[in-house]
This record gives C-alpha cells, structure tokens and sequence, in this order.
C-alpha cells in the first residue's frame, strides 16, 4: 500500500491519487483556515442530521454516523436498500458548492453531508455508484474538522493508495472511478474529534 504525504501547504494544482481506471484528484486546502473553521462549525450546528439507516440482508441497522440530503429539487438516493429525499439548499451548502464548481469547472445539483462523530465511525469499502447518480459523473468532496485518512482499493488487482484529507481541503473522484475503484474511510481510535464531509453529486431522478 502506498501512502501518499501530499501537503503542509496548500496545492496550486491537483495531484493525482489514482490515474488508470478513472481519475482521483486532490486540490489540497481550498479554503483558508479562518473560513473552514466558520463553515464547520455553521455545519454542525444547521445541518438537519439524521443516523444513517441500511437494510442489509433484510436487518434494519442505525449507524452512529448522521446524514443528511440537500439538492436543486426533492431528488431520491437510494442506497443500502434505503432511500433519502432532499431538502432544500443551506446557504452554507449552496456557497460551497460554488467554491467547488469554479475550482473543479464541474457542475452538481446535490449534496449528501456526512457527520463522523469521532475516529471510531467510519466507512466500509464500497463505491458510488447507485442507479441514481450520473453515470461516470464527477463527485466533490470537501473535508472539515478532524484530519482522517482515505483509502482507494482497485477492484481488479486489490491496488490501494491513501491518503489524509485535511480541514478546508477538496478531494474529486471522476470518470470511471467508481465502476473500477472501492474507497473507504477506516476507522481508527487516534482521532477523537469530529468530521464533516461534503460529497457534491448530480443526481438524475426527479
């Protein structure tokens, strides 16, 4: 497994976390420190969180990890045999997906907001890639508060790069990213402070 120490400074251009089978960006910090602190903590306070619910193997679980959809238009995402409505735009929310659409020349319409309490919640190997998304379409994730690491494993050939998303920093998955590539965030009991994460999609359901 490679690890990459990409940063004490802020990145001018991205560098690439993966480059075959799709396309891994990390642009650094993209906020000065200052504003990522204001957006945290706007975030953890107006964000209408909810625990994270799945179906797995027809067993209801309640994760400890908090959620919550916003977008353009009441849009559905189904995942984990649940489905989540969104709800209208924070400003917060639509002024930082303007920070990432002109950094990124991508557009989206929606955002799901993840809320990890400490370094024991964490995410799972998986991949985006519900029936709801754009196909092979772009998807920004911006990254507050506790710094955690990040993994990408290859489908294929098991190949795993990581890395270690700071507060104020934006991370692109792209093209066919997920049709090739598991990511995951593991858990780790080093960090006991809590993170926000921002994942800008385009959802295509009305």
């Amino acid at each position: 497994m490679q690890n990459l120490n990409l940063f004490e400074q802020p990145e001018v251009n991205p560098i690439n976390v993966i480059d075959y089978d799709g396309l891994v960006e990390y642009h650094g910090l993209v906020l000065p420190v200052e504003q990522a602190d204001y957006y945290f903590e706007s975030l953890l306070h107006k964000i209408e969180w909810q625990h994270d619910q799945a179906n797995i193997h027809g067993k209801h679980i309640l994760t400890k990890r908090k959620v919550a959809l916003y977008g353009d238009k009441a849009f559905r995402l189904t995942y984990s045999n649940t489905t989540k409505l969104a709800l209208p735009w924070k400003n917060e929310l639509l002024e930082l997906k303007q920070i990432v659409e002109q950094k990124t020349a991508n557009k989206f319409n929606s955002c799901l907001v993840n809320l990890y309490h400490s370094g024991e919640e964490g995410m799972a190997w998986h991949s985006d890639g519900e029936k709801d998304l754009l196909k092979n379409g772009s998807i920004g994730s911006l990254s507050f508060g506790a710094e955690r690491k990040f993994s990408f494993k290859h489908k294929r050939s098991q190949n795993t790069q990581s890395l270690v998303l700071q507060h104020g920093s934006l991370l692109m998955m792209k093209g066919e990213t997920q049709s090739h590539w598991l990511h995951r965030l593991p858990p780790t009991k080093k960090v006991d402070s809590p993170r926000v994460n921002l994942t800008f999609r385009t959802i295509i359901n009305a």
